[in-house]
């Protein structure tokens, strides 16, 4: 790994960087940013979520929110592990391949509140030629609040 953290989602490629969710050129975008961890056998998201971002229930935040905090670490994740089953490293040079959803199921566990950090975390179940299937973890305040499972699919710079 290298010495200075880079962002997965940075490595996108020009065309892949609009994403509402984790789009560096997305003007209005959250900016999401997932990170390999030291070892490389995980990725974590870090994000505390403002206040528009409430849900039903007061105070906690909005069940389509955790879905796409989901959604864009989850892709971002299958990038870096499929990225590093090919033996390479995130530099400033990296351009990598860039994955999308086909499924997300989320397992809603406890509310998540708004006045707290949120941490997601993911490991590889499985990675073949294309085909990526994460396991993710939500957590605020130490106690698992969601989990997910996705199957997230390479896509052709061409897409």
């Amino acid at each position: 790994m290298t010495d200075k953290k880079i962002a997965i989602q940075d490595t996108y490629g020009e065309r892949f960087q609009h994403c509402w969710g984790c789009g560096a050129k997305n003007k209005e975008g959250l900016h999401l940013k997932s990170y390999p961890s030291e070892e490389g056998d995980k990725c974590i998201c870090h994000f505390t979520p403002e206040s528009q971002y409430t849900g039903g229930v007061p105070a906690n935040l909005f069940g389509g929110f955790i879905a796409t905090l989901f959604d864009c670490h989850g892709t971002a994740s299958a990038a870096w592990f499929a990225h590093r089953q090919k033996g390479l490293d995130l530099t400033e040079e990296t351009v990598i391949g860039r994955f999308i959803t086909a499924r997300l199921e989320v397992d809603f566990k406890k509310p998540v509140p708004m006045d707290q950090e949120i941490t997601v975390t993911s490991e590889i179940e499985s990675l073949d030629e294309r085909k990526a299937i994460v396991q993710m973890e939500m957590e605020a305040g130490g106690v698992l609040r969601a989990k997910a499972r996705m199957v997230a699919v390479g896509v052709k710079d061409t897409m």
